[in-house]
């Protein structure tokens, strides 16, 4: 049976006024997995394991107010958690990342490009929403009852059946994991912030994976997207998910973000992770 990967180590990463918690795996080009609106770096568990596996670094920094991490939110913009992203890649001092943002956390990773090119290498956005519009407020109140802990389960398993998750996925898997306030705070932070700031993702190369039935972030968008930018940006779609497609379909997005970041360092020897190796039962302290 094969082991288990070795867990993430937690460290802490200041940002100006802001204390950051990062789970942090591997060894390699930076892989930096920011999460969506509301939401943790342990939905990026299967993927950053995946990651490590072939041989990248994968830096995992939880938002403000999630985990050990804490940080003001008045008349905070997304420069400021863009600036966060920035001190845990300075901080690691591997160079410039790839940084990949789901869902809300597309739009820090391309405010990121835009304002810090210098720590970016490309940039991933997974379901990502960029259209210059706010999402409907049909969709906008589903969003709100999925993250509300008060609301009856079913009531926010509908809600997130709509909005997050594809024909034949089971929302209950998001049943947990949300954390309110810093949804609330995020979503103004995002509306204080001009949609044409971060749209274009500085010039960095934008790797757009696509969910197949996703609402929010819609496959008409992706095509339009590239026709506006070009040749800088690879549409990968993945089949059936919607807007949680990195629990839907984790090793479909892992592929996608692997091949990607393969063609970024072409001459990075993917070297054994530590669950590629448990998984050959080797001793990585041997290997």
């Amino acid at each position: 049976m094969p082991a288990i990967a070795a867990p993430p180590t937690h460290i802490m990463v200041t940002s100006g006024a802001a204390r950051l918690e990062v789970l942090t795996q591997g060894h390699g080009p930076a892989i930096v997995l920011v999460p969506s609106l509301g939401r943790g770096a342990t939905d990026f568990d299967a993927i950053a394991q995946k990651l490590d596996a072939v041989g990248y670094r994968v830096l995992r920094p939880q938002p403000r107010g999630i985990g050990n991490s804490a940080g003001p939110w008045t008349g905070v913009k997304l420069e400021d958690l863009a600036a966060d992203i920035a001190a845990v890649i300075e901080n690691d001092q591997g160079g410039p990342a790839f940084v990949v943002g789901h869902a809300f956390g597309n739009r820090i990773a391309r405010t990121l490009a835009t304002i810090r090119p210098d720590l970016v290498r490309a940039v991933g956005l997974i379901a990502a929403n960029v259209g210059r519009n706010p999402s409907p407020p049909e969709v906008r109140a589903a969003i709100r009852l999925s993250a509300d802990l008060t609301a009856a389960d079913d009531e926010r398993i509908r809600a997130m059946q709509f909005v997050f998750f594809a024909p034949g996925s089971d929302a209950r898997v998001w049943l947990k994991g949300w954390h309110p306030d810093v949804l609330a705070a995020q979503r103004v932070a995002g509306d204080l912030t001009p949609r044409d700031l971060d749209y274009a993702a500085g010039n960095s190369p934008v790797l757009y994976v696509q969910p197949s039935h996703d609402p929010l972030a819609r496959a008409d968008e992706a095509a339009e997207y590239k026709t506006a930018l070009g040749d800088r940006v690879t549409v990968v779609v993945i089949a059936n998910s919607a807007h949680a497609v990195i629990v839907e379909q984790p090793a479909a997005v892992s592929d996608a973000l692997i091949a990607y970041a393969r063609k970024l360092w072409p001459a990075h020897e993917p070297s054994a992770g530590l669950s590629d190796l448990r998984e050959r039962g080797q001793d990585p302290a041997c290997a």
